[in-house]
């Protein structure tokens, strides 16, 4: 919510309190700077998203080298924003910048992270490069080579491939041979739509997928650079998505409909290239999370559940897959024991910081240890008002609707991942002891309760009117009033002049 304003009602009463602040905290110490004051070359590419004004910028946060999209999103093919209440500025170094006229996200994102690295090469020292990608959030735009190799594979509809991938997921050993899956209420089926719309809807999925793939073939591009450079055998990749597929429509905000309708093509044949905005929706995001409940914004393991991919960590098994619950707040412990550096207790350079969070995976990935986090110690997450505490092997969640029903349930994620069978009766201890771990979660990081009845969509209606359209209307309204009103009284006066002559 903190970087999302257009998802919190009572904005203004929010707006400022800890942890809805719209920006990184300057108490927060960033893992950049820890490793910049200990010999690292620092540098950031891609999306930012923490921050648009001085000092809320990588140079300020611990980046010696960064070019960077300061808001939540852009298009792929050209400087202007995805949505109507955000702009799309970059940074080059913390100077606003323009994009070249070949500009396309993954491309040259990839390209800005080789340039740094290959110049900061020559002195010797180490290098932290965070490299953060656009792919695949809206808009969904890739090129035809990449999405074009998709053609005709998603024509039997998101029902078939949500199957279908639960089945994949079991032959990999991913999850469990008799994992379940729940039919998310949001889905509709896909035999029920006109055949336009199918036709529609798979071009859509083709691109989403050529959108991840020509993010692969740029992240191959970066591990070339240091394979030809010599550097690839000294260095550990972490990649991660930071949630689950993206489920919103935009065209449920008429606002937001009528201006994408303004600035692009939805035109089937046109989805992916410059000047076309494209999106997946409830269906395909259904499918594309499978086996698993709900999609990004909400707290189902569709939402929280996503692929971390290691390597290159000194005595660590190759291919192996291990199933250990991890956090994100784990991955900054993990980079600062990997580079040697002892973690600050929540004290730095002089002053009272926030302590760091998280435990490294380090003894994990080396198997010197089999869990990450003790099966005692709980995780909470909220986002909106849907809301999860982890603990141990076990889950409760909360979703509103319409995806979820706004009530508390309990779950085994290793046994049941899809989250079909509520333990809440059969373990009754267990589910009261991590209500009040939840109750705990949400006095230390003072989370805020949304109001009775909350709908993300109609807040985002509200934002869109009352931020956006408003300011926009609201002078020519005025003006347009005062010469009503001077008409008006123009009329009146030349009325009153006749009748007394």
């Amino acid at each position: 919510m903190a970087l999302a304003p257009w998802t919190i009602s009572c904005r203004k009463k929010i707006r400022g309190k800890p942890g809805y602040l719209g920006y990184l905290s300057n108490n927060a110490i960033t893992v950049a700077q820890l490793l910049k004051d200990n010999g690292y070359h620092t540098y950031a590419t891609g999306k930012w998203h923490l921050g648009h004004k001085p000092g809320m910028l990588p140079p300020s946060r611990g980046f010696e080298r960064s070019f960077i999209q300061a808001h939540g999103s852009s298009d792929n093919w050209e400087q202007k924003p995805w949505i109507f209440i955000e702009n799309s500025e970059w940074f080059d170094d913390g100077k606003q910048a323009s994009l070249p006229q070949d500009y396309y996200s993954s491309k040259f994102i990839t390209d800005k992270a080789i340039e740094y690295i290959a110049a900061g090469a020559k002195d010797g020292k180490p290098f932290f490069a965070y490299v953060a990608y656009q792919a695949v959030h809206i808009p969904v735009q890739a090129p035809k080579e990449f999405s074009h190799r998709y053609r005709g594979m998603y024509d039997l509809g998101w029902n078939a491939l949500r199957e279908a991938r639960r089945h994949r997921a079991i032959a990999l050993g991913l999850i469990p041979k008799d994992t379940k899956m729940v039919n998310m209420a949001t889905t509709v089926d896909w035999n029920s739509l006109p055949a336009a719309s199918r036709v529609d809807q798979a071009r859509r999925m083709e691109v989403y997928a050529g959108m991840a793939e020509a993010m692969d073939f740029h992240v191959g591009r970066l591990i070339d650079h240091l394979k030809k450079t010599g550097a690839y055998d000294n260095t550990v990749f972490i990649f991660l998505s930071d949630n689950g597929a993206e489920a919103a429509d935009p065209y449920e905000n008429a606002p937001l409909k009528w201006w994408i309708k303004a600035n692009w093509t939805d035109k089937t044949e046109r989805l992916g290239e410059m000047g076309a905005y494209s999106f997946i929706g409830p269906g395909w995001a259904s499918a594309a999370v499978s086996p698993l409940s709900t999609y990004k914004q909400w707290a189902g393991e569709g939402a929280l559940r996503t692929p971390l991919i290691v390597s290159g960590v000194a005595g660590m098994s190759a291919q192996s897959l291990n199933k250990n619950f991890v956090h994100v707040t784990d991955i900054a412990p993990t980079l600062v024991e990997l580079a040697g550096i002892i973690p600050h207790q929540g004290r730095y350079q002089g002053r009272d910081v926030e302590p760091m969070r998280g435990n490294s995976l380090l003894a994990v990935l080396q198997g010197k240890s089999k869990k990450v986090h003790p099966a005692d110690q709980p995780v909470g997450y909220e986002l909106q008002g849907n809301s999860a505490l982890f603990r141990g092997d076990y889950k409760i969640v909360r979703n509103l609707p319409p995806v979820g029903d706004g009530e508390w349930h309990l779950y085994d994620i290793v046994q049941d991942p899809g989250e079909v069978l509520d333990l809440r009766i059969k373990l009754p201890s267990l589910y009261q002891e991590m209500l009040q771990d939840y109750a705990a979660y949400v006095r230390n990081n003072q989370v805020l309760t949304v109001p009775q009845g909350y709908d993300y969509r109609k807040q985002a209606l509200n934002y869109a009117l009352t931020y956006w359209l408003w300011p926009k209307i609201k002078w020519y309204l005025l003006f347009g009033t005062i010469f009503l009103v001077t008409i008006y009284c123009a009329r009146n006066s030349l009325i009153r002049k006749r009748v007394r002559k």
